[in-house]
C-alpha cells in the first residue's frame, strides 16, 4: 500500500458511475472532446502476415520474465540479454511461494491460452515477459502488435507456446481471429502521444475503436476475462490545475480533459467497465477490469532514454522547469506488469469483486517531480540538473507552450512539429497529481514484486546501456 506521510483519507465507497457525464467527440481543426466528470465514473497498427491468414506461429517459444503501454510496436534497445536476464530472474525466484496452493495441480488439470495486444510495446514487452515466467497454467500465450519484435526469438525455449500475431487492433476481423479460443485478454494495445505526433482521429481510433474491437471479439467468440490498461490521465491532471494529493479510485476529483489523448483513454476505459457482465458467445458473462497506472519508467523507457541523450547533447545539464514542490507518482514497469498478471490471475475466482472495477498501479517509488525523479536515474549517469528553482518565470512557460501549439498547427500540412512542451504538458508537470491506495492489495493480493532500490538499479542499468550504445 502507497501510505506516506501526510496520506489523507478519501470518502466512502461510490456508485461506479456517479456524477458521470460523457460529451462524446468531436474532431475539427482543433481538439473538440471534452470529458467533464467528478471522478470516479464507478497497439497495434498493422497488417496481418503469414503462412496462416492473420496468424505467424513460432513454435516451442518460452520462458523468460520482464516491459505505457504503448502497444504501438515500437520496440526500443535493450542491454544485452545476459545483463537483463540475471538481476530480473533472481528478483523473480522467490515468487514462487506467492502462487496459490493447488497451483501445480490446477496447471496440470487445465493450460489456459492468453493473448496481450500490444505485446512489442513498453509495456507489452514486460507482460509477456512475466506471464512466460510467473503464470504456472499458461499453455499458450498470444503476442499481437503491429511491429513484432525480435526479442520474440530468445523465447524459444520452455513448454510454452508464444504465437506472434501482427495485426492491427482496428481492424475487428483480426482482432477477433486473434481473440478466438483466448481464455484471457490483457489489452495493453493503445497510442500513447501526448506531444501531438498523431492526429486526433488517429488516437481515438486506436484507444477507442481499437478497445470496442477488443470488447466484441471477446463477445462473439466466448472469452470471458478481460484486463485493460487504463491510465492515470484518465482521472487527471485536470485542465484546471487542480492538484490529486495521495487521492486513490474513489476520491472525488473534477475530470475536464480536451487533449485527444486523455478523452481517448477515458472512452476507452468506460467501454471496458460497462461491458463488465455482458454476456458472450456460450451464455456466461464477461468479467472486466481496468488498470491505472501512474507515470511508467523503467528499462525500454524511451522519454527516459530522450532525456539522457538531451542531456549530453548540452554537455550534462539540464535545467530546472518546474518547482521541487510539485509531485508525481511514478511506477516501475515490471511492478505494473506484474500487477497485470495478478489481476488476469484472479479475474475469475473473484469476478464478484474485481469485475467492473478500477485500479491505480502503485509500487514504493517516490513522490518528486518529473525533473527531480528523472535525476534519480540520470544523475549517476553524468547529468546534472541546474537550478534549485526553475530558471524561467511561468508565464514565459506558457508563452512558449502555446507558441509551440501554434506552431504546430501552422506547420501540420508541411511538416511534423511535435515539441516536448505544449500546455497539456507544462499542465500534467505543473500538477501535483500522486495516489495513496490499496484497493488492488485487497481485492487481488498484489504487493509490489521489486523493491525500489532494485526498480533504481536496473533502470539506471539500462539508461546506461542506452547511453553507450548511443555514442
Amino acid at each position: 500500500m502507497r501510505s506516506p506521510a501526510g496520506s489523507t483519507q478519501s470518502p466512502g465507497p461510490l456508485s461506479p458511475f456517479s456524477k458521470f457525464q460523457l460529451h462524446p467527440p468531436k474532431f475539427s481543426a482543433g481538439w473538440g472532446c471534452q470529458w467533464s466528470t467528478e471522478w470516479p465514473p464507478g497497439g497495434a497498427l498493422g497488417q496481418v502476415v503469414g503462412v496462416v491468414p492473420g496468424r505467424v506461429s513460432v513454435p516451442g517459444m518460452g520462458q523468460e520474465g520482464e516491459g505505457g503501454a504503448s502497444g504501438r510496436g515500437r520496440c526500443v534497445g535493450w542491454p544485452a540479454l545476459d545483463e537483463r536476464r540475471g538481476p530480473l530472474q533472481a528478483s523473480l525466484g522467490t515468487l514462487g511461494q506467492r502462487l496459490q496452493p493447488g497451483m501445480a495441480d490446477s496447471a496440470q488439470a487445465q493450460k489456459l491460452v492468453y493473448l496481450v495486444t500490444g505485446g512489442c510495446g513498453f509495456l507489452g514487452e514486460h507482460v509477456v515477459r512475466m506471464l512466460l515466467q510467473r503464470e504456472p497454467r499458461l499453455g499458450e500465450l498470444r503476442v499481437f502488435d503491429r511491429h513484432l519484435g525480435p526479442w520474440l526469438e530468445e523465447l524459444k525455449t520452455g513448454p510454452v507456446r508464444v504465437t506472434a500475431i501482427q495485426g492491427d487492433v482496428t481492424e475487428a476481423h483480426e482482432v477477433a481471429a486473434a481473440v478466438a479460443g483466448a481464455h484471457v485478454v490483457i489489452h495493453t494495445a493503445g497510442l500513447v502521444d501526448v506531444f501531438g505526433r498523431a492526429s486526433p482521429e488517429t488516437i481515438h481510433e486506436v484507444n477507442v475503436q481499437g478497445t470496442r474491437n477488443v470488447i466484441q471479439a471477446c463477445v462473439q467468440t466466448g472469452t470471458r476475462f478481460l484486463v485493460y490498461t487504463s491510465s492515470m490521465e484518465v482521472v487527471g491532471p485536470n485542465t484546471k490545475g487542480h492538484p490529486f494529493y495521495r487521492g486513490n479510485e474513489d476520491t472525488l476529483y473534477e475530470a475536464v480533459h480536451r487533449h485527444p489523448y486523455p478523452c481517448s483513454k477515458a472512452l476507452a476505459e468506460r467501454l471496458v467497465l460497462e461491458a463488465n457482465g455482458r454476456e458472450v458467445h456460450g451464455g456466461l458473462p464477461l468479467v472486466t477490469c481496468a488498470l491505472r497506472p501512474t507515470g511508467i519508467y523503467g528499462e525500454g523507457h524511451q522519454i527516459m532514454r530522450d532525456f539522457y541523450r538531451q542531456g549530453l547533447r548540452l554537455g550534462g545539464w539540464l535545467f530546472r522547469a518546474i518547482p521541487a514542490s510539485v509531485e508525481h507518482g511514478r511506477v516501475y514497469v515490471g511492478n505494473v506488469a506484474w500487477m497485470h498478471v495478478l489481476a488476469a490471475r484472479e479475474l475469475e475466482r473473484r469476478a464478484a469483486l474485481m469485475g467492473g472495477q478500477v485500479y491505480f498501479c502503485y509500487d514504493g517509488s517516490p513522490y518528486k517531480s518529473y525533473e527531480d525523479f528523472n535525476m534519480e536515474f540520470l544523475g549517476p549517469c553524468g547529468l546534472q540538473l541546474v537550478g534549485a528553482r526553475p530558471l524561467l518565470p511561468y508565464w514565459l512557460l506558457v508563452f512558449l507552450a502555446a507558441l509551440n501549439a501554434l506552431l504546430q498547427w501552422l506547420l501540420r500540412p508541411l511538416v511534423l512539429y511535435a515539441p516536448l512542451l505544449n500546455p497539456y504538458t507544462l499542465a500534467v508537470a505543473n500538477t501535483t497529481f500522486t495516489v495513496s491506495t490499496d484497493k488492488a492489495q485487497r481485492h487481488f493480493g498484489y504487493e509490489p514484486l521489486f523493491s525500489w532500490e532494485d526498480s533504481r538499479t536496473r533502470t539506471i542499468l539500462w539508461v546506461q546501456a542506452a547511453g553507450s550504445s548511443a555514442q
